[in-house]
């Protein structure tokens, strides 16, 4: 507005004969200005992250409200009833929360599995039609409620919230970190169970015939390994070495690995045990050791360790009681586990070599990266639902929003751009349309404001018109 002003001042001065234009009413004139004025709402959101959820697909859909509620979970992550009022403050829309209600029941009813469809297919076309490897991984997500129910129950939390009822989220990626596919589990399921389920209902939907699967070393259990092989899956999991029998363990320490070095071991006919070595991973080991071993001690002269911490918990395996009340450091216990550093174990069953199987389980942190942009971009917690389907639905929505985010990601690195998802996000936030009438016609003309050259910059960069 100020440079529109502006611009006028300096045509009246131009083209109007005079030396000098006053404007004693400059009230009147602004008055007049504003209601001309029809609206001043945010667009760069549904420019940008709209073109990218179109892009994939999900743009056939045929309701609004899921294309604000994904765009809406990316750029202003709040609950239901906030984001009601983000659309009215920042895009003039007036959208009831019974409505998202509503509308929650219809996709977790109608819509979720067209919705995963979509993704896949477009993941397939990303990847030059080839997904025969995937990344499993679960996650905790608690409610703040103390009341609990079937899908709610309290049970092991990864975020030390074991007090609070807690869900369970399966999540399956591709090479590059794009989600393949999702399941809610009951708080206090064995993660171990959750891999099956979600990898036989992924294969069957897609009429997928080979499938390697990779995961931690949580989910490994010889009832899961024998699974995998008797349906026909591949597998690389990560090993507890230190759990190994002590046949194995002795061959383990008697390969005298050194930096970058690997080699397998035959645990069965169809199983390997890849035993691997790392100077880097080694002094991050002895590092992590010291740090717990002086934790351990600085608790034991405070006399705040008891019976109670004697467990093998994380560095708790050092204690060990003395009589009937004293704990002390088993030392011994502690230089026998600097053996162990710098080693990595990974179990399989693949032809793959090495390297490729080191290489593949390395892509995991795709997947721990996933869980954390859901956690934090885009806030998939706290959820603020205590009906199933919509917990449901709330989570198909934070699916498509990490969909929407990886694109955008990709498509910034394809276009070389100096931004990461994160700063496009900010920029979008920060451009603004403005709709006005003329004082000689009835006619609504819209402008995109620019006033800042990034914002510029990246609507040209996706190629879109602001003229």
């Amino acid at each position: 507005m100020e440079k529109l002003f502006e611009e006028g001042k300096q045509f009246v001065l131009q083209y109007g004969g005079q030396q000098f234009l006053s404007f004693e009413n400059e009230t009147a004139l602004v008055a007049e200005y504003f209601q001309a004025l029809q609206s001043f709402h945010l667009v760069g959101p549904e420019l940008i992250v709209g073109k990218i959820f179109d892009d994939i697909g999900f743009g056939v859909i045929k309701d609004a409200l899921f294309r604000e509620l994904v765009i809406t979970r990316l750029v202003y992550p709040v609950s239901k009833l906030k984001t009601t009022e983000y659309l009215y403050r920042y895009k003039n829309e007036m959208v009831d929360v019974e409505r998202i209600y509503r509308y929650l029941d219809k996709l977790h009813h109608k819509q979720k599995n067209k919705i995963q469809e979509i993704s896949y297919a477009h993941t397939l076309k990303v990847l030059h039609g080839q997904i025969n490897i995937v990344f499993y991984d679960v996650t905790t997500l608690y409610f703040e409620s103390e009341q609990g129910d079937e899908l709610r129950v309290t049970g092991f939390s990864k975020e030390g919230k074991h007090q609070h009822p807690q869900i369970i989220l399966g999540l399956l990626i591709s090479v590059g970190g794009y989600p393949l596919a999702y399941e809610v589990f009951e708080g206090n399921k064995f993660e171990g169970h959750t891999l099956l389920p979600v990898l036989d209902r992924f294969k069957e939907k897609y009429k997928l015939d080979k499938l390697v699967v990779v995961a931690d070393a949580g989910l490994l259990s010889t009832n899961n390994m024998e699974l995998l092989q008797q349906k026909g899956y591949e597998y690389i999991l990560g090993a507890r070495i230190k759990t190994e029998s002590p046949t194995i363990k002795n061959r383990i320490l008697a390969l005298g690995l050194q930096n970058g070095e690997s080699a397998f071991i035959e645990k069965s006919a169809n199983v390997k045990l890849l035993v691997s070595y790392s100077d880097a991973r080694s002094k991050k080991d002895a590092h992590n050791r010291k740090r717990g071993l002086d934790k351990l001690e600085k608790q034991i002269k405070s006399g705040k360790l008891t019976k109670t911490s004697i467990n093998n918990r994380g560095y708790n395996k050092y204690l060990k009681l003395e009589g009937s009340i004293q704990i002390s450091i088993d030392k011994e216990k502690y230089s026998a586990d600097s053996l162990w550093d710098g080693l990595k174990g990974y179990m399989t069953n693949t032809k793959l070599s090495k390297d490729e199987v080191i290489e593949n389980y390395g892509y995991l942190w795709q997947i721990e990266r996933a869980f954390r942009i859901s956690k934090t971009d885009l806030r998939i917690r706290p959820i603020y639902h205590r009906i199933q389907h919509r917990i449901e639905a709330h989570i198909c929505i934070a699916f498509c929003a990490y969909k929407v985010f990886k694109e955008l990601e990709r498509q910034l690195k394809q276009k070389q751009s100096e931004w990461s998802v994160e700063q496009a996000l900010e920029i979008t936030k920060t451009i603004y349309q403005v709709s006005f009438k003329t004082q000689l016609s009835q006619t609504i003309h819209s402008r995109i404001y620019i006033s800042k050259p990034e914002q510029e910059k990246l609507l040209n960069l996706f190629h879109i018109n602001f003229g």
